[in-house]
């Protein structure tokens, strides 16, 4: 059955006619799949799909979204990205794919109390296990890698972790671009996540940010947190997160404004 599938002129012209075209009869398309954005399932039988095809330095990787969350579209990401990523996005065949397994990291904003006072908070959550680079285990390395970086476990939102030098969140004109991390060597910081598109933050949001000249990043591992509605929603996944011991937490320093 033909797909209801979305592929832009950019996505057809980085994997050609030929793979486009069997994308659109539906040979080489998911029936069912992961929205790369929304990270809720989705059905190209059953409701419109976008084609996001994300290209490294080398490799490329074509993930599928709901056509409410994402135009089709070309992506820019490190190689470091897709190489990093372990859930599958992407179906065979497509040329220079960087493997079954791929990731993306999911970011939600909030405003988190702690000790009677707002902070603006990142919570990060992966849409499938991470694994150390190189390794052929099954098994989800995520929050190790990043207590290596310097992030601390939480046990319990009551205190304001400590400040992971090097780490910053770059907020330019009211919207979330990235968050940096220390270059190799000590050169200029890179992206460990970056939006595609700069997401929009409450305004809230940006005056505590403005205010502490800083925000609390908060990661957990594939499935401990989920898509919250609504701030208490989230405060309560994340106190469940941190009480099972599947919570790490840093404060960055806020770059731009």
């Amino acid at each position: 059955m033909p797909r209801m599938l979305d592929v832009s002129d950019d996505v057809r012209a980085e994997i050609g006619d030929e793979e486009a075209d069997r994308l659109l009869a539906g040979e080489n398309a998911p029936g069912s799949y992961d929205c790369t954005s929304c990270r809720t399932p989705g059905d190209s039988e059953q409701e419109r799909t976008s084609t996001v095809l994300f290209i490294g330095d080398e490799t490329a990787v074509l993930a599928f979204a709901h056509a409410t969350c994402l135009p089709s579209q070309v992506v820019q990401v490190t190689e470091e990205q897709l190489q990093g990523a372990v859930r599958s996005i992407n179906p065979d065949g497509v040329p220079g794919q960087a493997g079954p397994e791929q990731a993306v990291l999911g970011v939600t904003s909030g405003l988190i109390l702690i000790s009677g006072e707002l902070h603006p908070a990142l919570v990060v959550e992966p849409t499938g296990p991470i694994v150390r680079p190189g390794s052929t285990d099954i098994g989800d390395d995520f929050l190790p890698l990043l207590i290596e970086q310097g992030f601390m476990p939480v046990t319990e939102l009551s205190s304001v972790p400590p400040v992971l030098h090097g780490w910053s969140v770059l907020l330019a004109m009211g919207q979330l671009h990235a968050v940096l991390q220390p270059g190799t060597g000590g050169g200029s910081p890179v992206a460990w996540w970056q939006a595609h598109q700069a997401l929009q933050v409450a305004e809230s949001w940006r005056a505590a940010a403005n205010k502490h000249q800083q925000v609390l990043l908060f990661a957990a591992p594939v499935g401990s947190i989920g898509r919250q509605p609504r701030e208490d929603l989230l405060r309560d996944a994340l106190d469940k997160a941190a009480a099972n011991g599947k919570l790490v937490a840093a404060a960055m320093p806020l770059a731009g404004t």
